[in-house]
């Protein structure tokens, strides 16, 4: 059987581009988030907070404002922990979420969100909410670099 020169060195170069393609890094990487939030609201909700970016073994510092929309009765303190993916720099982190989350407590609980900014960036925060609140909601996030 006589190969092609021409499929044998088309076949080469696709395979080079498939290995070379497959073996550069990924440009994006993961932090970590610590975030403390205060929040009030009837129906929708305010709040305002402030946290830390730790970000290949530095910290960064971020002020966190927002609202949301869906059913949250009551008012809360949340220390939440959890991941920034998708970032190549701690400016990355900047700009605003939208997403999903939850909660409830009496006098203390859990809280859980999930959001994502214009960037990409995908939060994903759990942690401790003491107050009295239940909530299922729609937040809407803006996180600004200190």
């Amino acid at each position: 059987m006589i190969k092609s020169p021409r499929k044998s060195a088309l076949c080469g170069l696709l395979s080079l581009l498939f290995w070379a393609v497959t073996a550069l890094p990924s440009q994006a990487d993961t932090g970590m988030l610590r975030v403390v939030v205060g929040k009030a609201g009837l129906v929708g909700a305010i709040g305002s907070g402030e946290g830390i970016l730790t970000f290949h073994g530095k910290h960064y510092g971020f002020i966190v404002a927002g609202a949301s929309i869906g059913a949250t009765l009551g008012f809360s303190a949340n220390v939440l922990r959890g991941s920034a993916a998708n970032i190549s720099n701690p400016a990355d982190l900047a700009g605003t979420y939208s997403g999903s989350g939850g909660g409830a407590a009496v006098v203390a609980g859990v809280s859980a969100v999930k959001l994502r900014n214009e960037k990409g960036v995908v939060l994903e925060l759990r942690g401790v909410k003491l107050g009295a609140e239940a909530s299922a909601n729609l937040p809407l996030i803006t996180i600004t670099m200190k």
